[in-house]
C-alpha cells in the first residue's frame, strides 16, 4: 500500500471518521498484516477495552431435513436419507435438560428448512423448551427460517415473530446471510431468502425490540470487494435500527472427513481453498474497521480453531463465542485442532492466555460476571497488545 494511502487511512480511523467502499477494498489489499491488525485492535481497545466477553451456551439443532441444498452445507439432509432426523419437542426439551449444568445461560437453535413440519412445532417447541429451562435465553432461528415459516404458515413474519416472542424467543441467531451480492449468492444459496428478505427480518425484529447478531460466512469463491459490500449493507440496516449487537465473520470450511454415507455435499471444495490463519486475521480487522456502529465482533472458535481465535483478539474481535458442546451445522475441522468442547475454564484460560480479561455476559450483552485477567507480577504471563 502507498505510504500516503496508508497514512490517510490512519488518520481517518483515528479521527473516528466513516471508511468507505474504496478503503475497506485498499485495507483488504494490503500485505501488513501487523499494520492492519494494530489498527483495528485500537478500535477494539477504544469501544471494550481489554475485555473479551464470553457465554456459556449450546447449540441444538432439531432437524437436519432440508428443502435447500446449499452449495457449502454437508448439515442438510433430505426426508428419507440416511441420517435424516426429525425430533420430537419432547426429545427436544430432555436434551436441552441435559445441557443445563455448567449455568447455561444461551441455547442456541438453528434448523434445516423442514417440508413436512408444521408451523406450530416451531412456537410449541420454544415454550416447552422456555418452561424446560426458565433462565436460559432461547436465541433461535435465521431470517431464512422465518421465511420459510411465512411459508408454511401462511402468516406474515411481523406475526410469526410475535408468537415466538410470546414463546420465549429472545434473539434470533444471524444465519442465512453468507455473502449478500447476487454474483456470489447465486451460486451458494439454494433458497429464496436473499438480502431483501433477510433485511426485512431483521428490520423487524429490531422494531420490535429485539436485538440480534449479524455474520458473514467468507473464504470460499467471494472476492475482497464482496466481503466489503456485505459489512457496508449491514452498517447502513444498523444505521437505521440500531438492533445489531455484534458481528460474526464465519470461516467456510472444507469437510475433512468422508460422509457415512459416501456423499460429500460441499460442492464448493473441489474448487476453492480454505481462507488461511492471515487471511482470516485479515477480515476480522478490516470489519472491525469498516462497521464502526456495532459495538462488538465474535470469533466463533470452532470455525477457526482455537489459536487464530486467540488471535482474532489482536485484530479486532472482542468476544469469543460460548462452550459449544456440539456443533453439526459445518465440521468441527478437527484437522487443525478445534476441540468440541470449551467449558467456562477452558475459555478463561484462552482469553487470559491472549492477554486479556474475561467477561461472561449472557445473550443481550449483560455483563454476568468479571473475571480477573492476566497475572501482571508474571514475567511470561500475556498482556494486550499495546496501543
Amino acid at each position: 500500500m502507498d505510504v500516503g494511502l496508508k497514512r490517510e487511512l490512519e488518520e481517518k480511523v483515528r479521527a473516528g471518521e466513516r471508511l468507505t467502499r474504496e478503503d475497506g477494498i485498499a485495507l483488504y489489499e494490503s500485505d501488513d498484516l501487523a499494520w492492519l491488525g494494530g489498527l483495528a485492535h485500537e478500535v477494539r481497545t477504544r469501544k471494550n477495552g481489554d475485555v473479551v466477553h464470553f457465554n456459556v451456551n449450546r447449540h441444538l439443532n432439531m432437524t437436519n431435513v432440508c428443502t435447500a441444498s446449499c452449495a457449502y452445507c454437508s448439515f442438510q439432509r433430505k426426508p428419507g436419507e440416511k441420517d435424516a432426523y426429525t425430533m420430537r419437542i419432547e426429545e427436544a426439551v430432555k436434551l436441552a435438560k441435559a445441557m443445563e449444568s455448567e449455568n447455561l445461560t444461551e441455547l442456541h437453535i438453528v434448523n434445516g428448512l423442514h417440508p413436512n413440519l408444521p408451523w406450530r412445532y416451531y412456537p410449541r417447541s420454544l415454550s416447552e423448551l422456555k418452561k424446560a429451562l426458565p433462565n436460559v435465553s432461547l436465541k433461535a432461528f435465521t431470517a431464512t427460517e422465518i421465511h420459510h415459516f411465512e411459508t408454511i404458515s401462511g402468516l406474515s413474519a411481523s406475526e410469526i415473530l410475535d408468537e415466538l416472542i410470546d414463546a420465549g424467543l429472545e434473539s434470533l441467531t444471524g444465519g442465512g446471510a453468507e455473502i449478500f451480492d447476487w454474483e456470489v449468492r447465486q451460486h451458494i444459496v439454494d433458497h429464496r431468502t436473499h438480502w431483501e428478505d433477510w433485511s426485512r427480518i431483521h428490520r423487524l425484529a429490531h422494531e420490535k425490540g429485539l436485538k440480534t447478531p449479524c455474520t458473514m460466512l467468507y473464504g470460499h469463491i467471494e472476492e475482497p470487494r464482496h466481503r466489503v459490500d456485505h459489512v457496508l449493507r449491514l452498517r447502513e440496516l444498523q444505521d437505521e435500527t440500531g438492533g445489531f449487537q455484534v458481528f460474526i465473520p464465519l470461516r467456510y470450511q472444507h469437510d475433512f472427513v468422508d460422509m457415512k454415507d459416501g456423499k460429500v455435499r460441499n460442492r464448493l471444495q473441489a474448487r476453492t481453498t480454505m481462507a488461511t490463519g492471515a487471511e482470516a486475521l485479515k477480515t476480522f480487522a478490516v470489519s472491525r474497521l469498516l462497521f464502526d456502529n456495532v459495538p462488538h465482533v465474535k470469533v466463533f472458535w470452532v470455525m477457526h480453531g482455537v489459536q487464530t481465535a486467540q488471535l482474532a483478539l489482536q485484530h479486532g474481535a472482542d468476544d469469543m463465542d460460548g462452550s459449544v458442546v456440539e456443533y453439526k451445522i459445518t465440521h468441527d475441522a478437527d484437522n487443525y485442532g478445534t476441540p468440541n468442547k470449551l467449558t467456562r475454564e477452558d475459555l478463561l484460560d484462552l482469553i487470559r492466555d491472549a492477554g486479556f480479561r474475561p467477561v461472561e455476559r449472557n445473550t443481550r450483552y449483560e455483563i454476568i460476571r468479571e473475571y480477573d485477567g492476566p497475572d501482571p507480577a508474571r514475567r511470561e504471563s500475556p498482556q494486550p497488545m499495546r496501543v
